[in-house]
């Protein structure tokens, strides 16, 4: 797909360039001003790289700000709509929805996803783990131990690893005190808030396959 050319401007950021006396200077990081014929060529070179990118960066973070209000917006008019001519909805009760254009070859998915945290009861679950695995000693197998280790060590800092608490919980262990962790550890979910998500589709042909439009920096 052929990328359009940009149609919003940098935003404005400082020059780098102080005048003063008649002469030009540039500030350095500790603060102190430099005449410009002592800044290597290389170095004014870089900084106006930095400056015009750096600009660009922040026009697009804002444009994506709005971007978003507006989507929600947007949205939110259209179930407004819904609800008061024609008393339907869109969506699940969690909030999650998609939304197509009549051909069929674009849509937009709203998607809400729970932040989990975990109780005291994590730790009656820990215990009960290493019961087990104690004493199952040699009989338990390397790859469960290796996910208990991972699952319950904290990281820098000092969460837990999710995912691979929520990998424990798929294990099909029958062993009684096993089931009991499992149990502990569902009870110590807590819900702590959630986090909306917008995604953009498009496609060639109704049976065709779905390509993102892509938002994110790293993966246009």
């Amino acid at each position: 797909m052929q990328v359009p050319p940009s149609q919003y401007q940098p935003h404005p950021i400082p020059e780098g360039r102080v005048e003063a006396g008649g002469k030009t200077y540039m500030t350095d990081a500790k603060g102190a001003l430099v005449p410009l014929d002592l800044v290597r060529p290389q170095d004014q070179l870089q900084d106006e790289t930095v400056r015009k990118i750096v600009g660009y960066a922040m026009a697009l973070s804002a444009q994506v700000k709005r971007f978003k209000s507006h989507v929600f917006d947007d949205i939110g008019a259209f179930e407004a709509i819904l609800a008061q001519e024609y008393d339907a909805t869109v969506g699940g009760a969690k909030g999650n929805k998609t939304l197509l254009s009549f051909d069929g070859l674009f849509k937009v998915q709203v998607q809400v996803s729970d932040r989990i945290d975990f109780g005291p009861e994590l730790q009656i679950a820990k215990e009960l783990v290493d019961e087990c695995l104690n004493e199952w000693s040699a009989d338990a197998r390397p790859e469960i131990r290796a996910i208990v280790t991972r699952a319950f060590n904290t990281d820098k800092a000092g969460q837990i690893n999710r995912s691979e608490i929520f990998m424990l919980l798929r294990l099909e262990i029958e062993d009684a005190r096993w089931r009991r962790a499992m149990d502990a550890i569902r009870d110590a979910m807590r819900v702590v808030g959630s986090t909306t998500y917008v995604r953009c589709y498009e496609r060639d042909s109704a049976d065709a396959p779905w390509r993102a439009i892509t938002i994110d920096l790293a993966k246009a």
